[in-house]
């Protein structure tokens, strides 16, 4: 992987933790929520996996937030 991916990966992954330990989620509430496997919602947020836009559509209606707020960075 790519310096700047891994970069960018990494800060999408810090916030999606934030936002949903902001709103005191589980992995597994969150993954309830929007049908988004926990352990892709795990990967996404120690910036190990690059998922696609669709799934990080669905995991901004898990934690109740706009996409943008997840990109916004």
């Amino acid at each position: 992987m790519k310096e700047k991916e891994e970069h960018i990966l990494k800060t999408l992954g810090e916030i999606v933790l934030r936002i949903r330990t902001d709103k005191s989620l589980s992995q597994q509430e969150v993954s309830n929520r929007c049908d988004v496997d926990r352990a892709k919602i795990s990967k996404i947020e120690s910036g190990s996996a690059n998922y696609n836009i669709t799934t990080l559509i669905e995991l901004a209606k898990g934690l109740g937030v706009s996409p943008k707020d997840l990109l916004d960075f």
